[in-house]
């Protein structure tokens, strides 16, 4: 195993928390790899901080975006920069476990499946457990992703030698959604790998968390980007409210 791994990770304001992150790839016990990190446009010392780190790591690189563009045209640009057979994201605020890399690449090679994902931790700013984890199905097909997106960001892990390069729709929100059904649309599903393999950290100001605007950008991603009509729309539209629902019960 010494195929090149490309990680992609967008950053905005992340001084806080983005060395931790990088630590989480610089202790993987698979060690080929190249991290993107692209800050859309940060007004904190996040830069120094990463080219403070950069000095000694040049398997990490820095773009900056000229202004504040979204998360969907940062990981974009990472894609876009990325030269590994294989492309996964971690955002500048999570954490992988060492094996990370390793377990996905010898999953891939043991099942054939391009795609595959992990369950996770769920923390607090402070890395308290104060969620269940989140364990993921065995396997995801695109119609299951309409209903409940249980594919995140942090332990989505591609072939791209296989899959090639996808982009995100250029949307504010489900921009990642709407990237693996690209995907799902050509293979027939994601394998999942039930073994926690990170810990993602809830911040209670992060876009993800904010719920008054959720049911709109929902409805719109159906309507306007997967091009559904009302009624598949209202169907999915269901099965999402329940189980997000389910999803942050405790």
């Amino acid at each position: 195993m010494n195929a090149l791994v490309s990680i992609i990770t967008p950053s905005y304001n992340s001084a806080k928390f983005i060395a931790e992150t990088i630590q989480s790839v610089q202790n993987q016990t698979y060690q080929n790899w190249e991290m993107i990190i692209v800050d859309d446009g940060s007004s904190d010392v996040t830069e120094n901080v990463v080219l403070s780190i950069i000095q000694n790591d040049n398997r990490i690189q820095f773009h900056k975006l000229s202004q504040n563009s979204g998360p969907a045209v940062a990981r974009n640009t990472g894609i876009e920069k990325a030269s590994g057979d294989y492309m996964t994201f971690i955002d500048a605020d999570d954490i992988w476990f060492p094996t990370f890399i390793e377990n996905n690449i010898k999953t891939i090679n043991e099942t054939g499946i391009p795609f595959v994902f992990s369950s996770y931790r769920r923390a607090n700013e402070e890395l308290e457990f104060v969620y269940s984890d989140f364990i993921v199905p065995h396997k995801v097909s695109y119609t299951d992703i309409l209903k409940s997106n249980s594919i995140s960001c942090l332990t989505a892990f591609l072939d791209i030698k296989k899959l090639g390069k996808k982009y995100m729709p250029l949307i504010r929100k489900r921009q990642d959604m709407g990237l693996w059904l690209n995907y799902l649309k050509v293979i027939p599903f994601a394998h999942g790998i039930q073994e926690t393999q990170a810990i993602y950290r809830i911040r209670e100001n992060s876009l993800s968390r904010k719920k008054s605007d959720l049911i709109k950008y929902q409805w719109q991603f159906y309507r306007e980007v997967e091009k559904l009509n009302v009624f598949q729309s209202a169907y999915y539209m269901l099965h999402w409210m329940y189980r997000g629902f389910m999803k942050y019960r405790n």
